[in-house]
């Protein structure tokens, strides 16, 4: 039975009669006929029957008649526009993929956004993979992914949040902190690399080798995190973003100074499966992060 098909039954069963239901749908007597016709050759029972000069309803339509309008009322909810979100009476819970200083930077603020707004909401933080092919995504395992490159694979939206710089970060009392960084100097101190895949190379080696220099990189660490923390505690450099890491910066009390060559900017995007993109309370997720994010760089002027 077809939508039309059950709309036509619901306007049957509550005019009694097939000339006030062709009238409340707007169609002709006799197509109303022909559908009657069908409605009882659908459901084994006459529906309507004639008694004297009137058609009444026989105690089968009698019982269908309250099931078909919860039925249709139900159907036309489901089939409608999702009305406005409420935050605050949202119960839910979103697992975000983030790489460890995402988590790091932005976690606690957009925790307490969503304790303020909407405080029947949960968040899952987890760390990065060493593959990001988004399957987390497809699978519905994760909501929402934050990282510097989004996979090829189809199905995904995304959105730019922000761009970061990359600088290098040292501790206090390495002998370069007072003094400018060159590339002579950058490239004759010992480095760390943070890798999920443990590479001791990244882009700023291929830019080094472009410019026909090179450093000696001696430990990849997996995490930004932890490689920062290796560097407060000797004599290596490493190149970090600085508005994702300057929290765990700050508390290190490490220094930070521009690289002497050029870097292109940092991107960081959110990520999502296409099946999200439509969903209100989703949207008001993607929404609280962009404010998580940006809301820094802003207060810097960045």
């Amino acid at each position: 039975m077809d939508l039309n098909l059950l709309t036509a039954l619901e306007a049957l069963l509550t005019e009694g009669s097939v000339t006030g239901a062709a009238q409340r749908l707007h169609v002709s007597v006799p197509g109303m006929s022909r559908t009657l016709a069908r409605l009882r050759r659908t459901t084994g029972d006459e529906l309507l029957v004639r008694a004297g000069r009137e058609m009444v309803l026989t105690p089968r339509a009698l019982e269908l008649r309250p099931q078909v309008t919860e039925l249709l009322r139900q159907t036309r909810a489901a089939l409608s526009p999702e009305p406005g979100l409420d935050p605050a009476r949202l119960r839910r819970t979103f697992t975000l993929r983030w790489h460890d200083a995402g988590i790091t930077a932005h976690a606690a603020g957009l925790t307490a956004r969503m304790r303020r707004q909407a405080p029947g909401v949960r968040l899952r933080f987890l760390g990065e993979q060493a593959t990001d092919s988004g399957d987390d995504l497809r699978r519905g395992d994760v909501d929402l992914y934050l990282a510097g490159a989004v996979p090829a694979q189809g199905g995904l939206e995304s959105e730019l949040l922000a761009h970061d710089e990359l600088v290098a970060v040292m501790r206090r009392g390495h002998p370069l902190a007072r003094k400018r960084l060159t590339v002579e100097r950058f490239t004759a101190a010992e480095h760390a690399t943070a890798s999920r895949r443990g590479r001791l190379r990244d882009p700023v080696d291929d830019a080094l080798e472009a410019a026909g220099a090179a450093r000696t990189v001696v430990v990849a660490g997996p995490a930004g995190t932890a490689v920062l923390h290796l560097v407060a505690g000797s004599d290596l450099l490493t190149v970090v973003p600085r508005q994702i890491t300057r929290t765990v910066v700050a508390q290190l009390g490490l220094v930070v100074k521009p690289l002497p060559l050029p870097m292109p900017p940092v991107p960081l995007h959110q990520f999502w499966h296409r099946r999200h993109d439509q969903d209100p309370a989703h949207r008001w997720l993607r929404s609280q992060v962009r404010s998580q994010v940006r809301e820094p760089l802003r207060d810097s002027g960045s």
